[in-house]
């Protein structure tokens, strides 16, 4: 006979749970939120309670009927009554098994629909949040909320709930009969309990320990299988690693859990094991002292049989609300990680009444801009970085008052050092931040007074680095316009010099690009990304390097697609090539978020300023085609630039 009647794995579940969770401090109104998150299963939770607490009166109603059936039935040899109380018994069980059923269903139908909502609401807002936290939080950490912590919020309305409430509806009801039968037993029965609750908890400290030991390690495992797994880190560990050394020290990280493991199911085998003789141990003592008490005709033999099944199903819920503590903390920290997630407010957000821009063509003014990176505090959470530092000074300004203006079909050119502002600049065009001091307009509209999706609309960028999803390329496309038509992407594609390219594969647009589109070159990548951007169709161009660190070749065709991109549409390009500098309408030189010079290339060459200095160290050097040297050099005899200068 089990030791807890079917209460083992339960009581396991519960020594596995991390102890020191008790030790957290919950937010204040955790408890009644969740409350506000379970009332539109209000009804559900109710019934799923009535079917526990008539699943808990079931365990009692069995040894009744057993001692029914021999104190009235077979004693007397009634087997009229035998019969009877045995049909009893067995409708009973399939009663036990129809209610477990429904049971489980509400079960189900709760937990599933919990995690769907808080799933989905902690997804929306994370997609909300602005490009500074996810530059911070661990991709990681993030998922961990998304699925660990939702399952472990769940759990608190289903497994720990019909717990805690089944075992103090069982322990209570079971407790009460083994009194009414027998008040001596049930005093050696309680006098017992310490043999198996000190064990249990002696147990639970250990498994606690080793189980939080197992998913570090576990955690330790997967992180060197991402890494490797990757794309990126794939290639890194075939061009520069070992691979002998590589399995090496897998193997002993697998190793670790594997040892590990072997002492956590031997904790938890000799657990039940002590448990089940002990249990046996008091059985026999139970059937000594009642034997005893039947011969001398205290009560009868079926009592005695009743008394042995109802000690059985005694302990279990006792040693189970024993750590029922650490059962309801666990779920509690789960739904309040869930919660610092969505109470972290978007410092990016969409005013109350913003307004719609207008369509038609842009014009583009910064206005006196001044703006600093957000520290970590405003934009993240410890708990979310894999190196959990609180920022220890406010950051440094990063613009200090830009002021120029982009006007309608214009290219303006930003140039400068790295770690300028060129970058930050562009990113307050789209919005990802806001300006601490000053502002930037869209048409003579503040973009924070603009509604978020209309500032999507008017301004598309593409980056250095193009990213593109793990998707066909018919779908990474149709992200920047989803109705689009196979036409109409098809005339994007044409557009981006890349057509013909997609054509010449098996699936065309069905072809699916791979993890972060590295089944392409760089260059295709990139005018995927320009067709993206060319479908979308936006009336504001920002291009930050797209062309950098390609070859001649792909450059040359990228370069081809950008003159269609730009033109006609106001457009702000971090330029590194000659040719890029040359066609703009205007040059803005970025120097530690000043803009200390703007003109045109030839008005700006002849100041001979910051502009022709970084034009002969930097420019000059990058010419995207061996005519840039030449036009360079022409520009030098002519005088354009003064001979004999630093770089010339």
């Amino acid at each position: 006979m089990a030791m807890t009647g079917g209460y083992g794995p339960q009581v396991m579940r519960s020594l596995r749970r991390d102890s020191s969770v008790t030790k957290e401090r919950l937010t204040p109104g955790t408890v009644a939120r969740i409350a506000r998150y379970s009332s539109p299963f209000k009804w559900q939770i109710a019934a799923f309670l009535a079917l526990v607490v008539v699943d808990a009166v079931i365990v009692i109603a069995n040894p009744l009927l057993m001692k029914a059936i021999i104190d009235d039935g077979i004693v007397p040899r009634r087997g009229d009554i035998v019969i009877g109380l045995a049909v009893a018994i067995g409708v009973l069980a399939v009663l036990d098994a129809g209610l477990g059923l429904v049971q489980r269903w509400y079960s189900a139908r709760i937990g599933e629909g919990l995690i769907y909502n808080l799933r989905t609401e902690v997804f929306d807002h994370v997609q909300r949040m602005p490009v500074a936290f996810f530059m911070r939080a661990q991709t990681g950490a993030l998922v961990s909320r998304l699925n660990t912590d939702v399952i472990g919020a769940q759990r608190a309305l289903t497994t720990t709930l019909s717990s805690v409430v089944s075992n103090v509806v069982s322990l209570i009801m079971v407790l009460g009969t083994m009194l009414v039968l027998s008040w001596q037993i049930t005093v050696v029965a309680l006098i017992l309990l310490p043999i198996f609750i000190l064990p249990a908890k002696w147990v639970g400290r250990r498994m606690s320990k080793l189980t939080r030991e197992q998913m570090q390690l576990d955690a330790e495992m997967s992180s060197v299988m991402t890494e490797r797994f990757n794309v990126a880190g794939a290639m890194v560990a075939k061009l520069y690693g070992r691979p002998e050394d590589e399995a090496v020290h897998f193997a002993q990280r697998a190793g670790r859990v594997r040892d590990l493991g072997v002492v956590v199911a031997m904790y938890g085998t000799v657990f039940r094991v002590a448990l089940g003789l002990i249990a046996a141990l008091a059985t026999a003592l139970v059937y000594g002292l009642g034997g005893q008490l039947a011969v001398a005709g205290v009560f009868e033999l079926g009592t005695l049989v009743a008394m042995s099944s109802l000690l059985m199903r005694l302990y279990g819920p006792l040693t189970s609300l024993s750590n029922v503590h650490v059962d309801v903390m666990t779920a509690l920290v789960s739904f309040d990680r869930v919660f610092e997630v969505l109470d972290l407010k978007p410092m990016v957000a969409e005013k109350p009444g913003a307004e719609q821009l207008p369509a038609g063509p842009v014009t583009i003014e910064f206005d006196d801009v001044r703006f600093r990176y957000p520290a970590a505090s405003d934009v993240s959470l410890a708990s979310l970085e894999s190196v959990a530092r609180p920022d220890t000074g406010p950051s440094q300004e990063v613009l200090k008052g830009v002021t120029f203006t982009a006007r309608p079909g214009q290219m303006v050119a930003l140039v400068g050092h790295s770690g300028a502002g060129k970058t930050t600049i562009t990113s307050l065009v789209s919005r990802l931040y806001d300006v601490d001091e000053g502002t930037v307009r869209i048409n003579g509209l503040d973009v924070r007074d603009l509604t978020l999706a209309s500032i999507r609309d008017t301004v598309g960028v593409v980056m250095q680095d193009a990213h593109l999803f793990h998707d066909t390329i018919g779908n990474n496309l149709r992200y920047a316009r989803p109705g689009a038509t196979d036409e109409e992407v098809w005339e994007a594609l044409r557009a981006a010099q890349i057509a013909d390219l997609v054509k010449g594969l098996p699936e065309e647009l069905e072809t699916v690009v791979g993890d972060r589109g590295y089944r392409l070159s760089g260059g295709e990548k990139q005018r995927i990304a320009l067709a993206r951007l060319l479908l979308k169709a936006p009336q504001v161009v920002v291009l930050d390097e797209a062309t950098a660190h390609l070859d001649s070749e792909s450059e040359a065709a990228v370069q081809k697609a950008l003159k269609t991109a730009l033109l006609g549409r106001t457009s702000l390009v971090i330029a590194h090539r000659l040719s890029t500098i040359r066609e703009a309408d205007a040059i803005l030189v970025i120097e530690d978020g000043e803009v200390v010079e703007s003109g045109g290339h030839d008005e700006l060459l002849e100041r001979d300023g910051a502009y022709a200095e970084l034009y002969r160290t930097q420019f000059a050097g990058g010419s995207d085609s061996p005519s840039g040297e030449s036009e360079l050099a022409a520009e030098l005899q002519a005088g354009a630039v003064v001979t004999g200068s630093p770089g010339a």
